[in-house]
């Protein structure tokens, strides 16, 4: 008995999918993320932000965003200057951190946490902060750690930690950079 192998036929090329990438968002983003953050702010887990504060300062957003679909993240880093006296450089601020329910688990938020942490190197921040009402574990695998408990009198930018609403309990994280 002669066994063969059955000839198949090539498979027709794949068309390419389009796939998702980090950019900094533009003015025209404004309402888009504030409609990604609405869950968000509904469960607690961000504050309210208005889509003009969006719009204000959008220069502070990178977006995942995968072409002729809507935006599936977004962080704010916002840089805050050293203080003379206070023995430390720049430091920056993560906020408004957040993924689309059907982009997480997809790599969306490493994606943009990996890029923020290659900006906040770029700039020479000596450290990053971030408040999170979650477990934070992406965080948490990307290095950030607990805040010391006077970290947010001592450390953090004042003017941040002081506007974060005790209500909430959240959680202060920090990298050092």
């Amino acid at each position: 008995m002669i066994t063969a192998t059955p000839h198949r036929a090539p498979l027709p090329h794949a068309l390419p999918v389009p796939s998702s990438s980090v950019r900094s968002a533009h003015e025209e983003d404004a309402a888009e993320l504030a409609e990604l953050s609405r869950p968000f702010v509904h469960s607690g887990a961000l504050r309210e932000r208005p889509a003009s504060l969006y719009a204000a300062h959008a220069a502070d957003f990178l977006v995942t965003q995968t072409p002729g679909r809507p935006i599936e993240g977004c962080v704010g880093l916002r840089v805050h200057p050293a203080v003379p006296g206070e023995g430390r450089g720049p430091v920056g601020v993560l906020y408004n951190f957040c993924v689309a329910g059907h982009s997480q688990g997809c790599g969306v938020g490493a994606g943009l946490l990996r890029t923020v942490l290659a900006m906040a190197r770029a700039q020479s921040l000596d450290a990053l902060f971030t408040a999170t009402t979650g477990g934070g574990g992406l965080f948490l695998r990307y290095g950030f750690a607990p805040a010391p408990a006077p970290a947010p009198a001592r450390l953090a930018p004042s003017s941040w930690a002081e506007s974060l609403d005790p209500r909430r309990n959240a959680r202060i994280l920090t990298k050092v950079l």
